[in-house]
């Protein structure tokens, strides 16, 4: 098996010093809780300075570390890779990587989506090419390098998700990913704590186009409000640039699109060719992140006959939409369905997960109370600035909000929200995630449909893991 860095490969990429004679590392690791044997260990400074866990990244098997400085109790002979600048270093890894390689690499970005468009992305690329995608949400100024420098030399599809939370972070990330096809999922009120408009979000969010490498292809959401904004930044540097959507504008043209409680199908044309396939995963947001999956499948040279059957394969990730029926009584068959999409949350997003709920039909005589519910446990969304308090009170009036029975709402923000909501839909209004997950057996009944939606700070991924929990405590009692 080649090895992904050999010490002489990384000297050369780094520009540091080594101690300790030559190694070669299977893979790159940041974390010891994770780390495998043969892995170089990159002692990055975050909460905790990385320096601090050398030692124990050699003894779970690493096979090197890279670090500023010798670390406290590590060997004289200890193989490590010296540089001034640890984070630095993991870029310059990155940019080595990205440069020895032959793969097309596609990056990502979006207020809403991109890590699911990711995940959909490489599980159809992944039936036609060695692919290599971004672990979990590693789209930052850490994550981008550290994805880079995990690429195989030999990979054929790489896809790259960039993320930001700040103006100018996205150009900086997308140059060093250097692209042939940069995707806008969507651009929303997310993050306006640190940008004045939306339209600051959509230049930031555009800026991805940046990294494009000569004769790269900008592809972007044409439904949304500041498509022309991208359109025009995505002219100044991509050779190739569609728009994607429902919109009469859009090169990657959604001509129909059928929603239904479990699936979407999606009819359109690109190209020339007409196009017909279905999406694993319920809701309009994820039948425009396949359109944009199909778009990219096409623009990398894939076969879309594949990826169009793929598309239908592929099941949303816990925690951003992942749809489970938990069994509260195995015995008379009664269960609630539970919407686990509670790793994000902005109003583009929310108002989107609110009409997958509203899709799904309650089953009807089976619980205590003879009507099944559509019931939306709702937390907090972070970084919306001055205007939060009315983006939280604007959820009431969502179409998709007639359809919901009871509404329960966690965190300050979200109290705007309930106090909104005409008096039949309030459920409880608590400060913390802890509160409603204590009392999660009280929230549900058999025949509901529960969406959990909120931001990550929010915590709300405590209720999802106390319903789930309640279908243990039925088994303990057969």
């Amino acid at each position: 098996m080649t090895a992904l860095w050999t010490s002489a490969d990384a000297l050369e990429a780094t520009g540091g010093r080594t101690q300790g004679g030559d190694w070669e590392a299977s893979g790159v690791s940041i974390d010891t809780r994770t780390l495998k044997p043969g892995d170089l260990f990159v002692a990055l400074k975050a909460e905790r300075d990385g320096h601090d866990f050398v030692a124990g990244a050699f003894a779970k098997g690493a096979a090197a570390a890279l670090v500023s400085h010798v670390p406290d109790g590590v060997a004289d002979d200890a193989p490590l890779l010296i540089v001034d600048d640890v984070l630095a270093g993991l870029e310059r890894l990155g940019a080595a990587a990205r440069a020895r390689t032959q793969a097309q690499v596609i990056a990502i970005t979006g207020s809403a989506g991109k890590t699911s468009t990711k995940e959909m992305l490489g599980h159809v690329l992944g039936h036609q090419g060695k692919t290599h995608i971004a672990e979990a949400s590693y789209n930052n100024h850490w994550g981008v390098p550290l994805t880079l420098a995990r690429m195989p030399r030999e990979t054929d599809f790489a896809v790259i998700e960039i993320g930001m939370n700040a103006p100018g972070e996205i150009s900086p990330l997308a140059r060093l990913t250097r692209p042939h096809v940069a995707v806008v999922t969507t651009v929303a009120a997310a993050h306006l704590a640190a940008f004045k408009s939306v339209e600051g979000i959509a230049y930031e969010k555009a800026s991805i186009f940046e990294g494009l490498e000569d004769g790269g292809t900008a592809l972007f959401n044409a439904d949304i409000e500041t498509a022309p904004l991208l359109n025009a930044v995505a002219k100044e540097f991509a050779a190739h640039r569609f728009g994607f959507g429902e919109h009469a504008d859009a090169a990657l043209r959604a001509d129909k699109i059928i929603l239904t409680a479990d699936t979407s199908v999606v009819e359109g044309h690109f190209a020339g060719t007409q196009f017909l396939f279905k999406v694993g995963a319920p809701g309009r947001h994820f039948a425009m992140n396949a359109l944009a999956v199909y778009g990219v499948a096409h623009l990398v040279g894939a076969d879309t006959g594949v990826a169009a059957c793929d598309i239908a394969t592929w099941r949303a990730p816990a925690g951003r939409g992942l749809r489970k029926r938990i069994m509260l009584d195995p015995v008379e068959d009664h269960a609630f369905q539970l919407i686990d999409d509670a790793f994000n949350a902005n109003p583009a997003s929310l108002a989107a997960a609110l009409e997958v709920l509203a899709a799904i039909e309650p089953e009807c005589g089976q619980g205590r109370i003879a009507k099944g519910r559509r019931i939306a446990i709702l937390g907090d969304m972070l970084e919306l600035g001055s205007d939060e308090e009315a983006l939280h009170a604007a959820v009431a009036d969502l179409p998709a909000m007639a359809a919901v029975d009871r509404v329960h709402c966690v965190g300050p923000r979200m109290r705007a929200l309930y106090e909104a909501l005409p008096l039949e839909k309030r459920g409880r209004a608590v400060d913390t995630a802890q509160e409603l997950g204590e009392d999660a057996h009280r929230l549900i009944d058999a025949g509901d449909v529960v969406l959990v939606k909120g931001s990550k700070g929010s915590k709300v991924s405590l209720v999802v893991s106390a319903l789930k929990a309640l279908a243990r405590e039925a088994e303990g009692t057969h």
